[in-house]
Order: C-alpha cells, then sequence, then structure tokens
C-alpha cells in the first residue's frame, strides 16, 4: 500500500468530522483531505492529494510558516485566526490548529469562522449606524437652520436692488436662492427616515418585489433582464410596505446605474431571489424563521475603496450620485428589526436583506 493509501485508510475516520482537516507532508505536500475540507476548499480530495499547501492560497505563508514550526516542534500545537486569500472566489475566515503526527506529517484543521464573524459585523455595523443617525441629525440642523437666513436674506437683498441694476444682479441673488434650496432638499432627504412615521401593516414580499420590478422595468425598458426566483411559501408579516418598496427600489436602482454599459449592450441582469432562513441571528436576538431577500446584478462590482462604506452617509461610487440610497435602506430595515449585507466582486454583487418572520 502506497504511503498516500496507508495514510487515507488511517485517517478515513476524519470524514466524519465537520471541521476541514488536511494531512501535509514535509515537502508541504497535501496527503490527505476529509470531506469536510472538499467542501470547504472546494477541490476534491483527489485533487488535493495532487497540490502543495501553497498552492491553495494566495497568502499560504502564514499557514506554511505554522506547519514548519509544528515540524520543528517548536509547540504542541498553535492555534491562530487566518484570512485565507483564493483566486477569484471570496476570502476564508478560519481558525486554524497546527500540529504534529510525530510522523513527519502536520495536521491542519481548519474551522470557519463564519458565525462569530457575522456577528461581529453586524454589531459593528449596528454601532455604526446609530452614531451616523445621530450624527446626520445634528449635522441637518445646523446646517437647516442657517439656510433659511441665507435664502431669506437673498430674497431681501433682491427687493433691494435698483431697477437699474435689478437685470444685471439678480443673476446673483438667484444662484444663492437656488443653492439654499437645493442643499434644503439634501437636508430633507437626510432627515426622512427620521419623521415619517413607521406605517405597520401585512407585507406579502413578492407584492414588494414585483412592485420594484414594474418600475425598473418602466425605467429600464430594454436592455435589463429582471429574474424573478421565488419561495411562494414565504409568509406574510408584519412591516411597513411602502419603506421596504423604497428599500428594494434603491438597491436595485444603484445595480441598474451600475450595469449601465451591460445594459447598452443588452446582457444586464437583475435576480430578485427569496428564500427561508431558520435559526438565524439578527442583532443580537434568535428568531426560529427570516426572510432571505437577494438582489443580484452582474455588473462591474463596487470598488474595494468604499465597499466597507457603502452604508455612509454621502458615500457614492458613481459620479453625481448622492450617496443616500442604501443609507436610507439600511435605515429602513433597522427600523424592522433586520441586516442588510453585502458581497460583492465583478461580475456579481449581492445583496442580502434578512428580516425576522413570524
Amino acid at each position: 500500500m502506497s504511503r498516500n493509501a496507508a495514510a487515507a485508510a488511517r485517517l478515513a475516520g476524519l470524514d466524519l468530522l465537520a471541521s476541514a482537516v488536511l494531512l501535509v507532508g514535509p515537502d508541504g505536500g497535501i496527503v490527505y483531505a476529509n470531506a469536510a475540507a472538499e467542501h470547504l476548499l472546494e477541490t476534491s480530495a483527489k485533487s488535493l492529494a495532487r497540490m502543495q499547501l501553497t498552492a491553495l492560497f494566495a497568502n499560504a505563508d502564514e499557514l506554511a510558516k505554522l506547519c514548519a514550526q509544528a515540524l520543528a516542534h517548536k509547540y504542541a500545537d498553535m492555534r491562530q485566526d487566518l484570512m485565507l486569500e483564493r483566486a477569484g472566489r471570496e476570502p476564508l475566515h478560519v481558525h486554524s490548529i497546527v500540529s504534529a503526527t510525530g510522523e513527519g506529517d502536520v495536521v491542519v484543521e481548519l474551522r470557519e469562522n463564519v458565525q462569530q464573524l457575522k456577528l461581529d459585523r453586524e454589531e459593528r455595523i449596528l454601532d455604526q449606524s446609530q452614531v451616523n443617525k445621530e450624527l446626520i441629525r445634528n449635522l441637518a440642523h445646523e446646517i437647516k437652520n442657517p439656510l433659511g437666513g441665507i435664502r431669506g436674506a437673498a430674497q431681501l437683498l433682491e427687493l433691494e436692488l435698483p431697477a437699474v441694476h435689478l437685470s444685471a444682479l439678480r443673476e446673483y441673488t438667484q444662484v444663492i436662492i437656488k443653492e439654499a434650496d437645493r442643499l434644503q432638499t439634501l437636508v430633507d432627504r437626510l432627515l426622512a427616515p427620521h419623521r415619517r412615521p413607521h406605517i405597520v401593516g401585512d407585507v406579502n414580499i413578492h407584492e414588494v418585489c414585483e412592485r420594484v420590478r414594474s418600475l425598473m422595468l418602466a425605467e429600464f425598458p430594454s436592455g435589463l433582464t429582471i429574474r424573478r426566483d421565488y419561495d411562494a411559501s414565504i409568509p406574510e408579516f408584519r412591516g411597513d410596505k411602502e419603506q421596504l418598496i423604497q428599500t428594494v427600489l434603491n438597491i436595485a436602482r444603484n445595480a441598474a446605474q451600475a450595469l449601465v454599459e451591460r445594459i447598452a449592450a443588452g446582457d444586464a441582469e437583475l435576480i430578485f431571489r427569496t428564500r427561508v432562513a431558520r435559526q438565524v441571528t439578527l442583532a443580537k436576538v434568535r428568531y426560529g424563521l427570516a426572510l432571505d431577500l437577494h438582489i443580484i446584478d452582474n455588473g462591474p462590482g463596487i470598488s474595494p475603496q468604499i465597499r466597507d462604506r457603502i452604508f455612509y452617509p454621502l458615500v457614492s461610487g458613481r459620479e453625481g450620485g448622492s450617496g443616500l440610497g442604501l443609507t436610507l435602506a439600511q435605515t429602513f430595515v433597522q427600523q424592522h428589526l433586520g441586516v442588510i449585507e453585502c458581497e460583492s466582486r465583478p461580475g456579481l454583487t449581492d445583496f442580502r436583506i434578512l428580516l425576522p418572520l413570524p
């Protein structure tokens, strides 16, 4: 029996583990991978057995260093949280445990940190959102108060202009008045979600999606395909239908604006997907059932420079954008005790909305 076959027979019981386990030889080659490793790495055990550990990840140096230290018997086992980057795929956030077998091999155990990372991210987003709300309210009120005075002074000044200079100077007072009005509109939009009452009623999420779909197709009649992938079993829930329509519309419209080149080429696509998620934690509260709504586009993706800030007010990846659409969407989702997340790479951007269901 070959060394690889003997190792596979000896470690076959590891297929029962939920953690991904790799047996790595002294040369850095993978000797064995259990079923969980196949699933986590999206590669068959046969393919993994022909690969070097360093070939799996773009930043495998840290993991290789841990293996070398294990072979040198510098510790019994080393535990470390790592972010392992993969070409063309989302990076893996894992807790790694590396230990030597005593026979010249190293056992690498990888446990995905998805749930903990998700909870940490949601908590951070919630805290940031609360800070943003207070900042927006305070800033908007501070701007709003002098704006009325500036506009009124410009109108009085225009009335006091001598008739002989009125036609020449009225242009300048009108610029002041129009810019004051533009800023007033911006301030009103910033304050809108905090002013508007939360009108609760029975909501069918598919009626919301269909309303947005009809609005989007009216706005983009050609070049944009909107696919529906609905789970008809999703029950109605209590919520503000108009707020949810505005939420989905803001995300879909942002996507369509990012798809402008694909719309021109005729291959732009939006997908509305609904599913039921079970045993979900939202804002530190556990729910048995939750609505899992995805709004997916095949656009260029969100720039890495702003990916972590897209829900901040006045942050926009588009020239001329107000940067308020996603901020309002996040506010409305949080008013429904839900969360909104985003994953993006070139060719696929997926906004995910999770809302508790009865």
